[in-house]
């Protein structure tokens, strides 16, 4: 297989991969927040409009006290990273952007960037992608 093919390959395997952990995280958002940090690695960071949480018990905590939530993602888009930048991890970048509304609060725009990495699977020959940063920012000016 050339570089070429096998790159071609993994930007493909990649939007596949991102469709559906986006398509989970979302849902678990909005409908079960309680299982979100499942998605999470145990160190992962999460960088909420500037504000740092680090662990799944600071994440639990975190997301424990948003209001509900309606997301609605309007673009989606991913890219492997190089093995060379992560020690051979398999990783990608997932980057979304759409519309939230969290209750009580007006309809905001956001943009939310996932750095993810390939878990092995003793049940599956795929891989389990988990968060190992997550980078949410609203993009609208609060007035």
């Amino acid at each position: 297989m050339t570089a070429a093919v096998e790159f071609r390959t993994h930007v493909d395997q990649s939007c596949r991969y991102s469709e559906e952990f986006i398509n989970i995280y979302y849902e678990c958002m909005d409908k079960k927040r309680r299982n979100l940090i499942r998605l999470y690695l145990d160190k992962a960071t999460l960088v909420w409009n500037g504000n740092a949480v680090s662990g799944q018990d600071a994440l639990g905590e975190f997301f424990e006290s948003l209001p509900s939530s309606e997301f609605q993602v309007h673009t989606l888009d991913c890219q492997p990273v190089h093995e060379q930048a992560t020690q051979g991890q398999t990783t990608m970048l997932v980057v979304t952007a759409g519309l939230v509304k969290f209750d009580g609060n007006k309809q905001r725009y956001f943009n939310q960037n996932f750095l993810l990495t390939a878990q092995t699977s003793p049940n599956s020959e795929q891989p389990v992608w988990k968060i190992a940063s997550d980078c949410f920012r609203f993009q609208d000016w609060a007035s």
